[in-house]
């Protein structure tokens, strides 16, 4: 029981976590440090440095309400893909073993009307596919098996579909963190063009700051929703496969159906 809830659960989604935690990790690890090292330099005479503003008000006044709002839609929508993704890539939703038992039962006893029943009841993606080849085993096997492949290739391209928006936040999140970027260095020497003299440190790095932010947050965002699209990916087309060999195999028995009609 517990080896089957590790495969179905804390492997394909364990690897997608610990890549989140470490991102995030090393990303606290590169961020909180930011004070401590602007403490330490202070001027070298005695006198402490000036008081740092607390870090997630530097961050939020950075990026601004903007960039903030879509990175923490884009985070919010990611971790609600995920989740998805992983409880519809579960065994028991795709391939379930009680399923494969209990309709080779029934064939074993020659109760074909049941074990059509039975799959047709079934949501999975395997009873769809033995529901979908039963239907058409009167027309014969070769139709039978044609309906099963256009079946599977359907429900493989739903999976792939709500997969492919993991990919698609893992590409626009970096590219609106290099907008962002531009727009912070644009926003920098617009205040250098526009003064007569010299600006200060500190206007110059409101522009230098948000650029760096919204790339920083960009690629947060972006690194684990990729590695997640993958490990899923993968997942994903090693049961789609197992359910291609599994439904063939337990219609291999019907396959002297059309045969048997020809020569009658």
């Amino acid at each position: 029981m517990f080896k089957r809830l590790y495969h179905e659960w804390f492997r394909p989604a364990g690897l997608s976590l610990l890549l989140l935690l470490t991102v995030i990790s090393l990303a606290g690890v590169f961020q909180f440090g930011l004070p401590e090292i602007a403490f330490a330099q202070g001027d070298g005479g005695g006198t402490p440095p000036p008081k740092q503003e607390p870090l997630l008000t530097w961050i939020i006044a950075s990026l601004g309400w903007l960039y903030l709002i879509v990175f923490l839609s884009l985070s919010f929508t990611l971790v609600a893909l995920f989740v998805m993704n992983v409880l519809m890539l579960r065994r028991s939703k795709v391939v379930p073993l009680e399923l494969v038992d209990q309709f080779e039962a029934h064939l074993d006893e020659k109760e074909y009307q049941e074990a059509y029943e039975l799959a047709k009841m079934d949501e999975s993606f395997l009873g769809q596919v033995l529901s979908a080849g039963l239907g058409k085993l009167s027309a014969g096997y070769a139709q039978a098996i044609e309906a099963m492949q256009e079946v599977g290739e359907e429900e493989d391209m739903k999976i792939e579909h709500r997969l492919s928006y993991m990919a698609l936040i893992g590409t626009l999140a970096p590219m609106i963190g290099l907008f962002g970027t531009v727009h912070g260095m644009i926003d920098s020497f617009r205040k250098i063009a526009g003064s007569d003299t010299a600006p200060k440190p500190k206007e110059l790095a409101e522009g230098i700051s948000k650029a760096l932010f919204t790339t920083l947050a960009g690629l947060l965002i972006a690194i684990p929703a990729i590695g997640a699209f993958t490990i899923l990916k993968n997942r994903a087309s090693r049961l789609v496969l197992e359910v291609g060999i599994l439904s063939e195999g337990l219609m291999s028995r019907f396959q002297g159906v059309g045969k048997d009609k020809k020569s009658a």
